[in-house]
């Protein structure tokens, strides 16, 4: 096989190897605020925030960190949706020499109890409407300090006052060392960061995944990695303009992978992130109408929305010129559609965690295939091997995709067992099934790991399995993700009643919701007599899809 046949279909402007500065991943801030000081960097609900604003903000976080005592080495969760507070504790945590853990504030306590346990985290930062939460499981970690914040702390003046009039949040009183009020430590600290050594080497990020196992572990991401995947990220978007672009961020900022191509891309070219808290069409047509977004990384439920919309010809769209597709595949109708409807270019691509997490993608100006998610970033290596004996299989043959890279992380938390295996011979092992063709392009054609992917968000079946199997009328259990029309994959449950009860769908996923984020609950639930099985007891689930 020729060596990394894809790199003839580089466009010209795409260069085969980048090179990577030795620096922390907040530079990419500091140096656009450095040259595009008052260039919008964040719009929320119609406030801007200026790159010279949100270093201020950033230093502040980071040296208010400092003082109640966090130092550097230390984890904090940011369990927070898509507004400026989690852009500015991102950076500003980085900034004091803390690793971030990224947390989903959908958690149920469950859930947020096992991330926190895992990751020793001793700060955390969060809404005031999950305050309660993170209290009910705080004696049953490492938490020192819980930082509080409002959604309505950035908002416009009116927006702002409307909110606190129609939604009343429950205010929450300081009492250091152990609870602090956002708003309080901007306020009272000095607007310059802490000076504290960061190397390219130090983890910045713990970006929990299930892998093959189904149980979260915590993929370490460097400076270095980060700073890489950015960067690629970058070349990949060649025309481009420093300080005139406007991304839109629908995606929610824990997932890593909004985290690399929106956030951490915004800032390497200056662009203004327009952040979405939540995704509601009808809203972000009418944001996507206001603020012109000139890039949109997404999924494709996102796309679908859009381009399947009654009204969407009511909306200008068509400032919308790039778009990468993650998390998901992307069919064919919906990129076929959405850029008819815009102009834009979509193109599909793929990545993982454990790699920052992009590793492959269509050309945005180059040559695309459609189910393909495309060709290695620069400087990346990737092949197929025998999933048993890693051995390189031919062009054409379904193996193991594994994968070399800048990009690729320091290792999992706390299992070197797991980091030996799935780092083994210098290659990360992605546990998907794929095939390479001549040109060098990429298929997924299965995964090995059983997750599902609803609305580009992974549910691992395990997780679920392990719930229903606490029901006390659930004798077995198996999940599995179903073909959906909008979410890609939904989650459906078959369970094997205890004898003598009869348990109804809607028992069982009122149970689930009560333990599980919402789109883990099965949204389908079938009861059977018996589940198929191995010789050695295993349940076939190739047999129940």
């Amino acid at each position: 096989m020729t060596a990394k046949p894809w790199l003839r279909y580089y466009p010209d402007d795409i260069p085969a190897t980048l090179t990577y500065p030795e620096k922390p991943l907040y530079d990419f801030l500091d140096q656009a605020a450095e040259k595009h000081e008052s260039a919008p960097a964040l719009i929320f609900f119609g406030q801007k925030i200026s790159y010279g604003q949100l270093r201020e903000l950033v230093d502040r976080f980071a040296t208010a960190l400092v003082h109640i005592g966090a130092k550097p080495g230390e984890k904090i969760s940011l369990m927070l949706p898509n507004i400026p507070q989690f852009v500015i504790a991102f950076y500003g945590a980085l900034k004091a020499g803390l690793t971030v853990v990224q947390t989903n504030p959908l958690y149920t306590e469950d859930e947020l109890h096992v991330i926190l346990r895992d990751s020793q985290a001793e700060t955390l930062i969060t809404l005031d409407r999950f305050y309660e939460k993170v209290l009910h499981v705080q004696g049953k970690t490492n938490l020192k300090r819980i930082i509080v914040t409002g959604v309505q702390e950035f908002f416009p003046g009116l927006l702002r006052l409307g909110y606190l009039l129609k939604e009343r949040p429950k205010r929450i009183k300081p009492a250091p060392p152990n609870i602090y009020l956002f708003s309080d430590l901007i306020r009272s600290a000095p607007a310059h960061p802490p000076e504290i050594p960061v190397r390219p080497t130090d983890i910045a990020l713990f970006q929990y995944t299930g892998g093959t196992t189904g149980i979260p572990k915590g993929a370490m991401l460097t400076h270095k990695n980060l700073v890489a995947n950015t960067l690629q990220a970058r070349s990949w978007f060649p025309r481009v303009q420093l300080a005139q672009e406007t991304c839109l961020c629908v995606l929610p900022l824990f997932h890593v992978y909004a985290m690399t191509v929106a956030l951490n891309l915004s800032m390497a070219i200056a662009a203004a992130l327009i952040l979405v808290p939540r995704f509601q069409i009808d809203d972000l047509l009418k944001t996507i109408d206001r603020h012109r977004p000139t890039l949109f990384p997404g999924a494709p439920t996102l796309y679908a929305a859009i381009a399947n919309h009654p009204r969407v010809k009511d909306f200008h769209v068509s400032s919308i010129r790039a778009c990468l597709s993650g998390s998901a595949p992307l069919p064919l109708e919906v990129k076929r559609r959405f850029e008819e409807l815009t102009g834009a270019v979509l193109v599909e691509g793929y990545g993982l965690s454990e790699a920052s997490p992009v590793t492959h993608c269509n050309p945005l100006y180059g040559r695309q295939i459609s189910g393909s998610i495309g060709i290695p970033f620069p400087d990346t290596d990737a092949k197929i091997v025998d999933p048993t004996t890693d051995r390189e299989l031919s062009v054409g043959e379904i193996g193991e995709l594994v994968i070399q890279g800048p990009q690729v992380m320091a290792g999992y938390w706390n299992r070197p067992e797991e980091t030996a295996h799935t780092l083994r011979g210098g290659w990360l092992h992605t546990g998907d099934l794929a095939r390479m063709d001549e040109d060098g392009y990429f298929y997924i054609v299965d995964r090995l790991k059983e997750m599902i992917i609803c609305s580009g968000l992974k549910v691992y079946p395990r997780e679920v399995e392990e719930v229903l199997y606490k029901h006390p009328k659930v004798l077995e259990a198996a999940v599995i993700g179903v073909p959906d029309p909008y979410r890609g994959e939904t989650v459906k449950a078959l369970i094997v009643p205890k004898p003598g009860t009869s348990p109804t769908a809607d028992e069982i996923k009122a149970f689930c919701a009560e333990h599980l984020a919402k789109y883990k609950v099965p949204t389908i639930v079938e009861f059977r007599e018996s589940l198929p099985k191995s010789i050695v007891g295993k349940v076939l689930k190739k047999d129940l899809r």
